[in-house]
Protein backbone atom coordinates (compact mmCIF):
# COMPACT_ATOMS: atom_id res chain seq x y z
CA UNK A 1 0.00 0.00 0.00
CA UNK A 2 1.16 3.50 -0.92
CA UNK A 3 1.48 6.57 1.54
CA UNK A 4 -1.53 8.02 -0.51
CA UNK A 5 -3.51 4.90 -0.06
CA UNK A 6 -2.56 4.54 3.31
CA UNK A 7 -4.59 8.23 4.08
CA UNK A 8 -7.42 6.97 2.53
CA UNK A 9 -7.68 4.05 3.75
CA UNK A 10 -6.81 5.17 7.72
CA UNK A 11 -9.53 7.84 7.04
CA UNK A 12 -11.84 5.26 6.36
CA UNK A 13 -11.19 3.08 9.06
CA UNK A 14 -11.43 6.17 11.68
CA UNK A 15 -14.94 6.33 10.43
CA UNK A 16 -15.94 3.28 10.99
CA UNK A 17 -14.38 3.06 14.13
CA UNK A 18 -18.01 2.52 15.79
CA UNK A 19 -19.32 0.34 13.37
CA UNK A 20 -19.85 -3.47 14.13
CA UNK A 21 -16.58 -5.78 14.21
CA UNK A 22 -15.49 -6.65 10.64
CA UNK A 23 -16.23 -10.50 10.12
CA UNK A 24 -13.38 -12.82 9.37
CA UNK A 25 -12.23 -15.74 11.63
CA UNK A 26 -14.97 -15.50 14.16
CA UNK A 27 -13.11 -17.55 16.95
CA UNK A 28 -10.56 -14.74 17.52
CA UNK A 29 -11.63 -10.77 17.95
CA UNK A 30 -8.73 -8.49 18.31
CA UNK A 31 -9.77 -5.19 19.26
CA UNK A 32 -6.92 -2.67 17.92
CA UNK A 33 -6.01 0.74 16.51
CA UNK A 34 -7.75 1.82 12.75
CA UNK A 35 -5.37 0.67 10.26
CA UNK A 36 -4.07 -2.33 11.89
CA UNK A 37 -5.28 -4.96 9.62
CA UNK A 38 -2.32 -5.41 8.06
CA UNK A 39 -1.61 -8.58 5.98
CA UNK A 40 2.10 -8.79 6.51
CA UNK A 41 1.80 -8.65 9.97
CA UNK A 42 -0.98 -11.43 9.59
CA UNK A 43 1.19 -13.69 7.35
CA UNK A 44 1.86 -16.83 9.57
CA UNK A 45 -1.90 -16.72 11.06
CA UNK A 46 -3.26 -16.24 7.37
CA UNK A 47 -0.92 -19.10 6.54
CA UNK A 48 -2.34 -21.75 9.48
CA UNK A 49 -6.05 -20.96 9.61
CA UNK A 50 -7.24 -19.58 5.83
CA UNK A 51 -8.37 -16.13 7.25
CA UNK A 52 -7.70 -12.80 9.62
CA UNK A 53 -9.13 -12.87 12.68
CA UNK A 54 -12.16 -10.58 13.38
CA UNK A 55 -11.48 -6.68 13.90
CA UNK A 56 -12.96 -4.07 16.15
CA UNK A 57 -10.94 -0.80 15.56
CA UNK A 58 -10.58 2.51 18.15
CA UNK A 59 -9.40 5.57 17.74
CA UNK A 60 -7.65 6.47 21.39
CA UNK A 61 -6.55 4.26 24.10
CA UNK A 62 -8.99 6.36 26.73
CA UNK A 63 -11.56 5.02 23.84
CA UNK A 64 -10.27 1.53 23.96
CA UNK A 65 -10.68 1.53 27.97
CA UNK A 66 -13.58 2.77 27.81
CA UNK A 67 -15.43 0.31 25.76
CA UNK A 68 -13.34 -3.12 27.30
CA UNK A 69 -14.38 -1.37 30.97
CA UNK A 70 -17.59 -1.39 29.94
CA UNK A 71 -18.40 -4.75 28.81
CA UNK A 72 -16.66 -5.30 25.57
CA UNK A 73 -15.19 -8.76 25.08
CA UNK A 74 -12.17 -9.57 22.94
CA UNK A 75 -9.69 -11.86 23.13
CA UNK A 76 -6.47 -9.33 22.97
CA UNK A 77 -6.30 -5.89 22.54
CA UNK A 78 -3.47 -3.24 21.40
CA UNK A 79 -3.50 -0.34 24.43
CA UNK A 80 0.22 1.53 24.56
CA UNK A 81 1.81 0.70 27.84
CA UNK A 82 1.10 3.68 29.28
CA UNK A 83 -2.72 2.59 29.44
CA UNK A 84 -1.54 -0.99 30.89
CA UNK A 85 -2.02 0.03 34.67
CA UNK A 86 -5.91 0.53 34.03
CA UNK A 87 -6.18 -2.87 32.47
CA UNK A 88 -4.73 -4.36 35.42
CA UNK A 89 -6.35 -2.05 38.06
CA UNK A 90 -9.92 -3.56 36.63
CA UNK A 91 -9.31 -7.05 35.89
CA UNK A 92 -9.62 -7.19 32.54
CA UNK A 93 -6.41 -9.03 31.53
CA UNK A 94 -4.38 -12.01 32.56
CA UNK A 95 -0.86 -12.55 32.08
CA UNK A 96 0.72 -14.54 28.53
CA UNK A 97 2.25 -17.68 29.17
CA UNK A 98 5.50 -16.65 27.24
CA UNK A 99 6.50 -20.36 26.43
CA UNK A 100 3.79 -20.51 24.31
CA UNK A 101 6.01 -17.04 22.20
CA UNK A 102 8.80 -17.89 20.90
CA UNK A 103 10.23 -14.67 19.82
CA UNK A 104 9.83 -13.32 23.00
CA UNK A 105 13.35 -13.71 24.01
CA UNK A 106 13.98 -11.39 21.31
CA UNK A 107 11.68 -8.35 22.52
CA UNK A 108 13.68 -5.02 23.26
CA UNK A 109 14.82 -5.29 27.36
CA UNK A 110 14.12 -1.92 27.98
CA UNK A 111 10.46 -2.78 26.61
CA UNK A 112 10.19 -5.13 29.14
CA UNK A 113 11.70 -3.28 32.74
CA UNK A 114 8.81 -2.21 34.82
CA UNK A 115 6.85 -4.40 37.11
CA UNK A 116 4.07 -3.51 35.78
CA UNK A 117 4.53 -4.95 32.53
CA UNK A 118 6.65 -8.28 33.85
CA UNK A 119 5.99 -9.30 37.49
CA UNK A 120 5.98 -12.70 39.82
CA UNK A 121 2.72 -13.24 38.16
CA UNK A 122 4.12 -13.04 34.92
CA UNK A 123 3.80 -11.51 31.40
CA UNK A 124 1.14 -8.63 31.07
CA UNK A 125 2.34 -7.53 27.93
CA UNK A 126 3.71 -7.70 24.87
CA UNK A 127 5.29 -4.83 23.24
CA UNK A 128 4.84 -5.07 19.58
CA UNK A 129 5.70 -1.40 18.04
CA UNK A 130 7.28 2.07 19.20
CA UNK A 131 8.23 5.58 17.78
CA UNK A 132 8.76 8.96 18.44
CA UNK A 133 6.68 12.38 18.77
CA UNK A 134 8.04 14.99 18.44
CA UNK A 135 8.14 18.62 16.26
CA UNK A 136 7.14 18.43 12.59
CA UNK A 137 7.18 21.72 11.05
CA UNK A 138 6.57 23.04 7.34
CA UNK A 139 10.26 23.89 6.41
CA UNK A 140 9.29 26.63 3.68
CA UNK A 141 7.45 28.44 6.47
CA UNK A 142 9.20 27.87 9.97
CA UNK A 143 13.14 28.56 10.46
CA UNK A 144 14.85 25.17 11.69
CA UNK A 145 16.10 27.61 14.85
CA UNK A 146 12.70 28.18 15.97
CA UNK A 147 11.92 24.61 16.31
CA UNK A 148 15.22 24.34 17.81
CA UNK A 149 12.66 24.88 21.73
CA UNK A 150 9.40 23.28 22.16
CA UNK A 151 8.25 26.64 23.03
CA UNK A 152 7.93 27.05 19.15
CA UNK A 153 4.23 25.89 20.69
CA UNK A 154 3.74 29.36 22.70
CA UNK A 155 5.73 31.56 20.51
CA UNK A 156 2.37 34.37 19.30
CA UNK A 157 4.58 33.95 15.99
CA UNK A 158 2.41 30.59 15.60
CA UNK A 159 -1.01 31.40 16.45
CA UNK A 160 -3.89 29.64 15.51
CA UNK A 161 -0.90 27.76 13.19
CA UNK A 162 -0.45 24.88 15.30
CA UNK A 163 -1.59 21.35 16.05
CA UNK A 164 -1.48 19.11 18.69
CA UNK A 165 -2.62 15.39 19.30
CA UNK A 166 -5.90 15.06 21.03
CA UNK A 167 -3.86 12.48 23.29
CA UNK A 168 -3.58 12.66 26.82
CA UNK A 169 -0.37 10.94 26.62
CA UNK A 170 1.39 13.20 24.24
CA UNK A 171 -0.14 16.52 25.64
CA UNK A 172 2.06 15.59 28.90
CA UNK A 173 4.97 14.33 27.76
CA UNK A 174 5.17 17.53 25.41
CA UNK A 175 3.99 19.85 28.57
CA UNK A 176 6.76 17.91 31.31
CA UNK A 177 9.45 18.30 28.40
CA UNK A 178 8.79 22.07 27.87
CA UNK A 179 9.33 23.11 31.48
CA UNK A 180 12.04 20.40 32.44
CA UNK A 181 10.25 16.95 33.21
CA UNK A 182 12.19 13.99 31.66
CA UNK A 183 10.39 11.16 33.73
CA UNK A 184 6.94 11.03 34.46
CA UNK A 185 7.27 8.33 36.82
CA UNK A 186 6.82 10.96 39.90
CA UNK A 187 5.98 14.13 39.42
CA UNK A 188 5.07 16.57 41.60
CA UNK A 189 2.17 18.56 42.21
CA UNK A 190 4.04 21.63 41.15
CA UNK A 191 5.56 20.00 38.43
CA UNK A 192 2.15 19.34 37.04
CA UNK A 193 1.05 22.92 37.81
CA UNK A 194 3.58 23.93 35.92
CA UNK A 195 3.20 22.07 32.86
CA UNK A 196 -0.71 22.70 33.11
CA UNK A 197 0.17 25.95 32.66
CA UNK A 198 2.19 25.78 29.74
CA UNK A 199 -0.23 23.68 27.81
CA UNK A 200 -2.51 26.79 28.47
CA UNK A 201 -0.66 29.51 26.95
CA UNK A 202 0.22 26.31 23.77
CA UNK A 203 -3.61 25.82 23.81
CA UNK A 204 -3.95 29.79 22.70
CA UNK A 205 -1.98 28.81 19.70
CA UNK A 206 -3.74 25.74 18.66
CA UNK A 207 -5.44 25.59 15.35
CA UNK A 208 -6.68 21.91 15.75
CA UNK A 209 -6.24 18.88 18.21
CA UNK A 210 -5.85 15.89 15.57
CA UNK A 211 -6.84 12.53 16.42
CA UNK A 212 -4.96 10.75 14.10
CA UNK A 213 -1.57 11.24 11.72
CA UNK A 214 -4.17 11.16 8.35
CA UNK A 215 -5.95 14.54 9.85
CA UNK A 216 -2.30 15.96 11.02
CA UNK A 217 -1.17 15.29 7.40
CA UNK A 218 -4.17 16.96 5.78
CA UNK A 219 -3.65 20.05 8.28
CA UNK A 220 -0.10 20.75 6.87
CA UNK A 221 -0.29 19.48 3.60
CA UNK A 222 -3.21 22.15 3.29
CA UNK A 223 -0.85 24.80 5.01
CA UNK A 224 -3.65 25.72 7.49
CA UNK A 225 -0.86 24.22 10.38
CA UNK A 226 2.92 24.84 10.10
CA UNK A 227 4.00 22.91 13.29
CA UNK A 228 2.45 19.95 14.89
CA UNK A 229 3.72 17.86 17.58
CA UNK A 230 3.65 14.47 16.01
CA UNK A 231 3.94 10.92 15.83
CA UNK A 232 6.69 10.59 13.06
CA UNK A 233 4.39 8.53 10.84
CA UNK A 234 2.55 11.41 9.89
CA UNK A 235 6.02 12.84 9.00
CA UNK A 236 7.22 10.43 6.58
CA UNK A 237 3.44 10.19 5.03
CA UNK A 238 3.89 14.43 3.92
CA UNK A 239 7.74 13.36 3.08
CA UNK A 240 6.68 10.75 0.72
CA UNK A 241 4.36 13.01 -0.75
CA UNK A 242 7.42 15.26 -1.58
CA UNK A 243 5.59 18.57 1.40
CA UNK A 244 8.44 20.18 2.44
CA UNK A 245 8.75 18.88 6.44
CA UNK A 246 10.81 18.45 8.87
CA UNK A 247 10.62 16.58 12.24
CA UNK A 248 12.94 18.10 15.16
CA UNK A 249 13.80 14.84 17.46
CA UNK A 250 16.55 16.40 19.37
CA UNK A 251 15.53 20.58 20.34
CA UNK A 252 16.99 21.43 23.32
CA UNK A 253 14.41 20.04 25.69
CA UNK A 254 14.14 16.60 24.08
CA UNK A 255 11.35 14.72 22.45
CA UNK A 256 8.95 11.58 23.60
CA UNK A 257 9.03 7.93 22.79
CA UNK A 258 6.51 5.31 23.33
CA UNK A 259 5.49 1.83 22.31
CA UNK A 260 2.63 -0.36 22.41
CA UNK A 261 1.77 -3.92 22.28
CA UNK A 262 -0.69 -6.40 23.21
CA UNK A 263 -3.10 -7.68 26.02
CA UNK A 264 -4.19 -11.21 26.82
CA UNK A 265 -8.26 -10.33 27.54
CA UNK A 266 -9.55 -12.48 30.45
CA UNK A 267 -12.52 -14.47 30.23
CA UNK A 268 -11.57 -14.12 26.05
CA UNK A 269 -14.61 -15.24 23.78
CA UNK A 270 -12.96 -16.68 21.34
CA UNK A 271 -10.35 -19.01 21.16
CA UNK A 272 -6.89 -19.08 23.32
CA UNK A 273 -4.82 -20.85 20.95
CA UNK A 274 -5.64 -18.71 18.28
CA UNK A 275 -4.45 -15.43 20.34
CA UNK A 276 -1.26 -17.30 20.85
CA UNK A 277 -1.28 -17.68 16.93
CA UNK A 278 -2.14 -14.21 16.44
CA UNK A 279 0.71 -12.80 18.75
CA UNK A 280 3.36 -15.17 17.13
CA UNK A 281 2.41 -13.51 14.09
CA UNK A 282 2.91 -10.32 14.94
CA UNK A 283 6.50 -11.11 16.26
CA UNK A 284 7.21 -12.86 13.31
CA UNK A 285 10.63 -11.42 11.57
CA UNK A 286 8.62 -10.68 8.39
CA UNK A 287 6.17 -8.44 10.64
CA UNK A 288 9.11 -6.07 10.55
CA UNK A 289 9.13 -4.91 6.98
CA UNK A 290 5.62 -4.71 7.04
CA UNK A 291 4.70 -2.92 10.14
CA UNK A 292 7.50 0.13 8.67
CA UNK A 293 5.74 0.47 5.07
CA UNK A 294 2.43 0.19 6.19
CA UNK A 295 2.43 2.32 9.00
CA UNK A 296 6.12 3.61 9.71
CA UNK A 297 6.82 1.83 13.32
CA UNK A 298 9.56 0.18 14.64
CA UNK A 299 9.00 -3.41 15.49
CA UNK A 300 9.90 -4.31 19.08
CA UNK A 301 11.50 -7.75 17.96
CA UNK A 302 15.19 -6.85 17.87
CA UNK A 303 15.99 -9.59 15.20
CA UNK A 304 13.27 -8.72 13.15
CA UNK A 305 14.21 -5.36 13.06
CA UNK A 306 17.93 -6.05 11.94
CA UNK A 307 16.01 -6.82 8.68
CA UNK A 308 15.48 -3.32 8.16
CA UNK A 309 17.85 -1.19 6.22
CA UNK A 310 19.21 1.96 7.99
CA UNK A 311 18.01 4.14 5.18
CA UNK A 312 14.38 2.80 5.83
CA UNK A 313 14.37 3.37 8.99
CA UNK A 314 15.32 7.03 8.64
CA UNK A 315 12.60 7.17 5.98
CA UNK A 316 10.49 6.50 8.31
CA UNK A 317 11.86 8.45 11.13
CA UNK A 318 12.64 5.37 13.71
CA UNK A 319 16.02 5.60 13.27
CA UNK A 320 18.25 6.01 17.08
CA UNK A 321 18.45 9.64 18.24
CA UNK A 322 20.68 10.92 21.00
CA UNK A 323 18.65 13.26 22.82
CA UNK A 324 16.51 13.49 25.73
CA UNK A 325 13.58 11.00 25.52
CA UNK A 326 10.32 11.16 27.93
CA UNK A 327 9.71 7.79 27.59
CA UNK A 328 5.66 7.26 28.21
CA UNK A 329 5.96 4.48 30.37
CA UNK A 330 3.09 3.27 32.45
CA UNK A 331 1.37 5.52 35.10
CA UNK A 332 -0.98 4.75 37.77
CA UNK A 333 -4.81 4.93 37.35
CA UNK A 334 -4.92 8.04 39.36
CA UNK A 335 -2.09 10.04 37.97
CA UNK A 336 -3.78 8.97 33.84
CA UNK A 337 -7.18 10.24 35.19
CA UNK A 338 -5.40 13.32 36.49
CA UNK A 339 -3.92 13.93 33.24
CA UNK A 340 -7.21 13.30 31.15
CA UNK A 341 -8.90 15.53 33.46
CA UNK A 342 -6.75 18.57 33.03
CA UNK A 343 -6.43 18.24 28.94
CA UNK A 344 -10.23 17.76 28.90
CA UNK A 345 -10.25 21.49 30.97
CA UNK A 346 -7.75 23.39 28.82
CA UNK A 347 -8.82 22.44 25.56
CA UNK A 348 -12.24 23.58 26.65
CA UNK A 349 -10.70 26.91 27.40
CA UNK A 350 -10.62 26.68 31.28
Amino acid sequence: MNHTKFLLACAASVLALSSAARASDPQLLVFDWAGWEIDGVLTDYVAKHGAKPTYSFFGDDDEAFQKVSSGFRADVAHPCVASLPRYRDAGLIEPWDVSKIPEFANIAPQLLDSELIKDDQGVWFIPTDYAYTATAYNTTEVPAEDVATLNVFTDPKYAGRTSLPDSADDIWSLAFLATGVTDWDNVTDEQFTAAADWLREAHKNVRAYWSDPSEMSQLMATGEVLVSWSWNDGVALLAAEGFPIGFERSPAEGASTWFCGYVNMANQPGSEDKAYDFINSVLAHGSAQALLDELGYAHANTEAMKTISEDAMKAAFVDPVSTTLLAQTPVSADFREKMINEFELIKSGF
